[in-house]
């Protein structure tokens, strides 16, 4: 017995399916292989680990500008650290900041560690009004129990 169908018009139909599928196949392989270099991953400073965010990967880091950290230097770099207040990571920029950064304030940063763990940013970017904070920041300090707003009352924490 043959596992082909005896009629012509579903053996043409398997055919047809036999035919498209590995070409169907092949197109999204190819797709998804194209697609990888352009996945960023988000990270908070525990979380970025060496095995996890290697150097030169462009991931994007994110925290709390911590307190006293920022330095500016007369040739347009910025240095600050960025903290999830369980582990920091010092963070180097050139260019114009957002005029809403400062210390304290929750931010995200775009760019890549260097092998020495230190992270160049190419982009940051900082919270836009006192009600918000980055959602993958706001998720990552409050799933360790490290974040509380300011004017959070206790049915907003639940």
């Amino acid at each position: 017995m043959s596992w082909l169908p005896k009629s012509p018009k579903a053996r043409r139909r398997l055919w047809v399916v036999a035919a498209v599928a590995p070409v169907l196949a092949l197109a999204v392989g190819l797709s998804l292989f194209a697609m990888r270099d352009s996945v960023t991953f988000f990270f908070s400073p525990s979380e970025a680990t060496p095995a996890k965010a290697p150097a030169g990967r462009t991931v994007r880091l994110g925290g709390l500008v911590e307190a006293r950290s920022v330095v500016r230097d007369g040739a347009g770099q910025v240095v600050f650290v960025v903290t999830d207040n369980i582990a920091a990571t010092r963070v180097t920029y050139r260019g114009d900041l957002p005029d809403l950064f400062r210390e304290g304030q929750g931010i995200v940063a775009q760019g890549a560690f260097l092998p020495d763990r230190t992270f160049r940013a190419t982009q940051v970017l900082a919270k836009h009004d006192e009600n918000y904070m980055p959602r993958e920041v706001a998720d990552r300090l409050k799933a360790k129990g490290e974040w509380r707003p300011a004017s959070a009352s206790a049915s907003d924490l639940s």
